[in-house]
């Protein structure tokens, strides 16, 4: 029998424009590489932080292990009281371990229909299949695990809002991260108060779990991303095209390449790449560029796939009026994955 060989070489990025389809889009929604066997015993909970721990067992008795901790427990039943809310959704900042604890709930539950997307994929499986067909379609599932729950158009929120809430209504139970209280969502990105009532709507089915420390990903890491020289980027990539397939893109071509492809596809314009390569890095102006970037970034992170680059250090391609926005911890987040993903 012959072995195909892996394939190895040099692609641009800006070549790709991939397509996705409905079905493909649903066959999608499972736990990302990084966190194909993350499991409650795999995470690490940092015993300076007790809430981790509270997560973990909350969300284990969530999934139906075990019981959670005596105090504000999710499933913690008395006698008489509100019954428990359909969802659990995880407040903390980034690199705290809530995609872990998602995926391993996901894991944890012996159930036969469940998904698992960030929410962008979620919005785009609405857009490419029609409200009513997505409603169809998760109508009768056991879990809907939603990662990154982020409210950048008001569109998205009444949308989602209305899907989660019917799915709710048809014994569906949800369970979402995010870097901002449900209550919160929306803040400083749109005006919040003309949608306040679909904002608490959604509120009102999750129970909120705080989960506080810091990134992971900086505990042994420190400092800026990593940036080569032109010959040290030049042996990378080649060295790297032999052993795999590697992009090699400059980064202006890359930023404006992305605004033609939907971000639900950046995860088929990195399929089968070993790293990413991206010349002359420079700070980004446009704040609809930026937010493509970060959303890109969280593809490649989400693949395990180094990124090595030239030009400024990546982690300084947001610049402070960026960070001083309503944006700020979807930036932080990136800078985190981008600074992580360049020292590998």
């Amino acid at each position: 029998m012959t072995l195909s060989a892996t394939p190895t070489g040099i692609v641009r990025l800006t070549e790709r424009t991939p397509q996705i389809s409905g079905a493909e889009m649903v066959a999608s929604l499972v736990p990302p590489p990084q966190f194909e066997d993350a499991t409650f015993e795999s995470y690490r909970a940092d015993a300076a932080f007790p809430s981790q721990q509270n997560a973990k067992s909350t969300l284990m008795a969530f999934a139906g292990l075990g019981q959670p901790e005596a105090r504000g427990g999710f499933l913690r039943r008395a006698k008489k009281g509100p019954a428990p809310r359909p969802g659990v959704y995880l407040d903390g900042g980034f690199g705290v371990g809530k995609t872990h604890l998602l995926a391993g709930t996901y894991h944890a539950m012996p159930v036969r229909r469940k998904y698992f997307g960030s929410f962008i994929e979620y919005t785009a499986l609405v857009g490419a299949l029609g409200y009513q067909n997505t409603v169809e379609l998760f109508r009768g599932s056991d879990l809907l695990c939603i990662d990154e729950f982020e409210l950048d158009d008001p569109g998205d929120t009444m949308v989602m809002t209305r899907l989660l809430g019917e799915l709710v209504a048809s014994g569906t139970r949800l369970a979402a991260t995010s870097n901002t209280p449900p209550n919160a969502l929306g803040e400083g990105r749109f005006a919040a108060q003309d949608f306040l009532r679909e904002i608490h709507a959604m509120a009102a089915s999750f129970e909120t779990i705080r989960i506080d420390g810091t990134d992971y990903r900086h505990r042994q890491l420190d400092g800026h991303a990593a940036a080569l020289s032109s010959a040290e980027y030049e042996a990378a990539i080649a060295d790297a095209g032999t052993r795999g397939v590697v992009s090699d893109d400059g980064f202006a071509d890359l930023v404006a390449h992305l605004a033609t492809v939907h971000p639900s596809r950046y995860i088929r314009l990195i399929d089968g790449l070993s790293m990413v390569g991206l010349r002359d890095v420079a700070a980004l102006t446009d704040q609809s560029a930026a937010l493509r970037f970060v959303a890109f970034v969280d593809r490649v992170y989400d693949a395990q796939m180094p990124i090595r680059a030239t030009g400024e250090t990546l982690d300084l391609v947001f610049p402070d009026e960026m960070l001083a926005g309503g944006y700020r911890k979807k930036y932080l987040r990136a800078i985190s994955r981008l600074v992580a993903s360049t020292l590998d």
